[in-house]
């Protein structure tokens, strides 16, 4: 397997299990990881937000961790990496009001590059204009954001994800088992037991 370079990104308030797993888990098999944060720099951090199930109507959200950053975003450039990766929570939400997060997600889908996101980061892909024409899963409240941004919203079980030729989505981080082998995948990355 060669290792590939990802591009992850977060911002204040990305859900903590749905950036901490991921970061690790690619990390663990062998690829590079880069979390970036627009205004941010490597060794700076991110607060990350806990989002439960609880029987609300909604999902319910705590103080998470904070979550350091390994580059810094005004250096980066997305021409630079083969995947890019899209957390949850509230982050998705106001990073993708900056034009040049936007600009980057548009390089990976333009490119036919790999992506993965998970939750919310449906904001950011319908945002960017990259899910016209595709099916795509996310938190259900996204839902309309998806369907409005031309896509096809896919209603799976939260623990359940989605592919769409290299485009890998989920609702929420119970889906992570799934939602991580199917981007791996993707990738071509393989794991001998």
């Amino acid at each position: 397997m060669a290792a590939k370079k990802i591009l992850m990104l977060v911002g204040d308030y990305v859900e903590d299990y749905e950036v901490m797993v991921p970061f690790q888990a690619l990390r663990m098999v062998g690829h590079t990881v880069h979390a970036v944060c627009p205004g941010k720099k490597a060794g700076e951090y991110v607060r990350t937000a806990i989002h439960d199930f609880e029987g609300d109507q909604t999902y319910s959200e705590k103080p998470g961790h904070n979550f350091t950053l390994n580059a810094d975003f005004a250096a980066i450039k997305a021409e630079d990496y083969d995947a890019l990766v899209v957390p949850g929570g509230r982050a998705p939400e106001y990073i993708r009001l900056n034009p040049a997060v936007i600009a980057m997600v548009q390089h990976f889908a333009q490119a036919g590059k790999p992506m993965a996101a998970i939750c919310h980061g449906a904001q950011l892909l319908a945002a960017a204009g990259v899910i016209e024409g595709r099916a795509c899963s996310a938190y259900p409240a996204v839902g309309p954001d998806v369907t409005r941004a031309g896509g096809r919203y896919v209603d799976i079980p939260v623990d359940a994800a989605h592919v769409d030729g290299v485009l890998v989505t989920a609702p929420a981080w119970p889906a992570h088992p799934a939602w991580l082998a199917q981007f791996l995948q993707v990738l071509g990355t393989k794991i001998e037991p």
